[in-house]
Formats: structure tokens, C-alpha cells, sequence
């Protein structure tokens, strides 16, 4: 281990890490200290009435309440002050049955709101079981993507896609479950363009690893805070070492995927794009297991079971 940190030790490409990466990613919003960041983030995407006063970091993985059935594990779990609960995701690239997977991932937050071993109160003194409302805590997917959420609305310039629950006649039928996609792609501001503190966190985002020095229009509080963690200077041999690795990882896994999406896609059927996701898949799972990287690592990044990895 000493021997590769050693060998790493030349000078870095850029100045700022890249953000897309599990540690750029944690560094900037998955630390106690830098938790300001990630509220003032969420705050610009959510409405003023679910505004974040402050927030509390969850257990990333969530056991299933059947043993066998598959764990979920989030980039980041945390809940305000209201405990409403909020999965932010960072997606390097397309995976297989994207819709769904954002789906079943906010049926853990939801699930889990159940009480378990049923609900107590104190009536004269003494302890009671009630019966549990149904009442639930509002649950939020915030998903950042390194690709096209839909190809049929790639001309769009709208970089936030926010999703809810309607009827038929368009009025929303539950308001507690919600789901907020930024689509990096879709963003193409330069300084000049840029209007809102929205546009600035995802002007911030996208071009990090690209900036030698803070732009004038992101100097202030927030955002130099952001460079100050984010300068590959500022780490130390295993910091760096750690991010070389993070860094190589999304190379390969994005552009493994990428890959196998177009392939696909020139295939011309959704059936032909599904079975080039896989089979992308499993190339990476098979590559990580060579690289003796930990089953959970391999089972988020490709969303086999272990059972699928030890078949490869």
C-alpha cells in the first residue's frame, strides 16, 4: 500500500478534484464539515416553503426488513430538522431501469417510517400501545446526472427536472414525495450567463475540476469554502492516493457504461440497450473484483447481487 501511495506522488493534473467522483463527491457534501454546503445546495432546488434549517447525517445503507431481499445503499441519507429525509445520488452514467431503481429507493425511507415493535404513549402514568396513523415524513431523491435524463428532451434547457405525484386533472395527489434531477448536460452557462445562486451551485458543480483559481463570480463564503475542499494541494499521500483511485473508478465505469448504452442503442430496440447495460456490467463488476475492490462498492456501482458477482 505504501509502495503504490509513493508511486502516485506526481504532480496533479488539475487544481480542484472532480466532483462526479465517490471521494470529490463525500469531500464536498458527505463530511460533518461540510454539511453548510450540502444544505445551501439543497435549499436551491427545494421551495421556499421545505427550506433547510439544519440537518443530520443517516446510516448510508439500509437493511431490507426480509433478510434476503436486496439492501439499498445511498451516495448520501440525511434528514432535516422536521426529520423529512433526503437521498441525494450522484449518477456517473446510465444504468439499467434508471425510473425504476430511483423508485425502489425511496421505498426505504418510506418503509422505514413504520414503528417497530408498535407506538407507546403515556396515559395516567402508565405506558399504552396505540395503533401507528400512517402518518409519514416527507421523502425527497435528489439526483445529480452526468448524462441525459431523457433523450427526447435533450434540447430542453431545463437543467432541474422536479417531479411529483399528480391526477388526471393535474393537481398534486401527494405532496410529501418528490424527486429533483439535475441534468448536468443540460447546462451550458458561462459566467456571464449565470443569474441565481442555482445556477451558480450547478456552474460550480460542473466545472470544478476544469478551474485553476476561484472565478470571480463564485467568490464568495459558500463557494471558496467548496474550493478550499475540493484543492488536490491541501491532501495528504492517502487523501491523494484515495482520490487517484475514485478517480480512475468513474473513468471506467463511465465509460464502460456509456459504451455499452450506445452500442445498444444502435440496436435500434430497448431490449438491445438493456442487455448492452448488463453486459457493461458485468464487465466492470468482473474488472473490480480483480482489483479486489469490497462487494459493496461493486454491488452499488453495478447493481448485481453478490450472488451475480461470484458468478462472474
Amino acid at each position: 500500500m505504501e509502495t503504490e501511495i509513493n508511486e502516485f506522488l506526481i504532480k496533479p493534473q488539475s487544481t480542484f478534484i472532480n466532483p462526479y467522483t465517490d471521494f470529490g463527491f463525500k469531500k464536498l457534501f458527505g463530511e460533518e464539515g461540510s454539511k453548510d454546503l450540502l444544505k445551501d445546495f439543497l435549499n436551491q432546488l427545494l421551495p421556499a416553503e421545505y427550506q433547510i434549517v439544519d440537518l443530520e447525517f443517516r446510516d448510508k445503507e439500509i437493511m431490507p426488513e426480509i433478510p434476503e431481499f436486496r439492501r439499498a445503499i445511498f451516495d448520501l441519507y440525511c434528514e432535516n430538522d422536521r426529520k423529512d429525509k433526503f437521498i441525494i445520488e450522484m449518477q456517473k452514467s446510465r444504468l439499467e431501469y434508471f425510473k425504476d431503481r430511483v423508485i425502489f429507493y425511496t421505498t426505504y425511507p418510506i418503509r422505514n417510517q413504520a414503528p417497530k415493535g408498535g407506538v407507546f404513549k403515556i396515559v395516567k402514568g402508565e405506558e399504552k400501545k396505540i395503533d401507528w396513523n400512517y402518518k409519514l415524513k416527507p421523502v425527497y431523491f435528489i439526483g445529480i446526472l452526468d448524462f441525459e435524463f431523457n433523450d427526447e428532451d435533450k434540447e430542453s434547457d431545463e437543467y432541474v427536472v422536479e417531479i411529483e405525484y399528480k391526477d388526471q386533472n393535474n393537481k398534486v395527489f401527494y405532496d410529501k414525495l418528490k424527486y429533483f434531477f439535475v441534468v448536468m448536460p443540460r447546462f451550458n452557462k458561462n459566467a456571464e450567463e449565470l443569474k441565481t445562486h442555482k445556477d451558480k451551485w450547478i456552474y460550480f458543480l460542473k466545472n470544478l475540476s476544469s478551474f485553476d483559481d476561484i472565478p470571480s463570480i463564485l467568490n464568495e463564503p459558500i463557494f471558496r469554502k467548496g474550493f478550499e475542499l475540493a484543492k488536490i494541494s491541501n491532501y495528504d499521500a492517502k487523501q491523494l492516493y484515495e482520490y487517484e483511485r475514485s478517480y480512475n473508478d468513474y473513468l471506467g465505469f463511465k465509460a464502460s457504461m456509456d459504451f455499452q448504452y450506445d452500442q445498444g442503442k444502435k440496436e435500434g430496440m430497448e431490449e438491445g440497450i438493456e442487455k448492452g447495460i448488463e453486459k457493461g456490467m458485468e464487465k466492470v463488476a468482473k474488472q473490480m473484483k480483480l482489483d479486489n475492490e469490497p462487494y459493496e462498492k461493486i454491488m452499488k456501482f453495478t447493481g448485481l447481487t453478490k450472488e451475480q458477482i461470484d458468478a462472474l
